[in-house]
């Protein structure tokens, strides 16, 4: 009879196991987002201009996520001259400048998983994504880089990034060719699945 109690009872505790098991699963699968639901997520990026490949790709990412979106914006605007804001861009960075922006995340305490967006302009961030991140403390919080590029890949952009906030956890970041026309870009992040693939292998999304 001892046995057959101590049967039952392993058989009542695997029988709740699988089903506690079969209610995170579907949790997960409801929401689209593997992480916990607790975690709040932000997506953070400087764009050269409104519209263009930086600002595609992270409205890209917000609609896969579902996180909120702050876009960082230099008081004074780089020139919309592209020869112009190169020149302008690499006088900055050799400088180390860190240009004013017009506004900071007030609420980022609030934020578990922050998500980080920059061209590459000079095998690194953008200045004002260097402002970002100098003003601000983001130790113990998870930072999941991304950044546009024309060729150069990510560069240096997440190592300086992270030489900024080194108690932050940072995550396998993502790189991704801008394009010209600007609607190239969008047409590439939505076939090439790049994006969706990086989300789940990180564990953002699961389908």
């Amino acid at each position: 009879m001892k046995a057959d109690y101590e049967l039952l009872k392993l058989y009542a505790m695997k029988t709740i196991y699988y089903l506690f098991i079969l209610y995170l699963v579907s949790m997960i699968t409801t929401t689209g987002y593997a992480t916990n639901k607790d975690q709040k997520m932000l997506i953070v990026y400087y764009s050269w201009s409104e519209g263009k490949n930086t600002e595609t790709l992270a409205k890209y990412i917000q609609e896969q996520t579902g996180a909120d979106l702050f876009r960082i914006e230099a008081v004074k605007p780089y020139p919309l001259d592209y020869n112009a804001c190169v020149k302008a861009a690499k006088e900055d960075i050799e400088a180390g400048k860190k240009p004013a922006i017009k506004q900071h995340v007030s609420n980022i305490d609030q934020y578990d998983i922050i998500f980080v967006g920059t061209p590459n302009w000079w095998s690194t961030m953008a200045p004002p994504v260097l402002t970002f991140l100098s003003d601000c403390d983001l130790s113990g919080k998870t930072i999941i880089p991304f950044n546009t590029h024309g060729g150069g890949g990510a560069a240096h952009c997440f190592t300086d990034m992270e030489k900024v906030q080194p108690e932050a956890k940072f995550l396998k970041g993502l790189a991704v060719r801008g394009h010209k026309p600007q609607a190239d870009i969008e047409a590439s992040i939505r076939s090439g699945n790049s994006v969706d693939k990086w989300l789940k292998e990180l564990g953002i999304i699961t389908k």
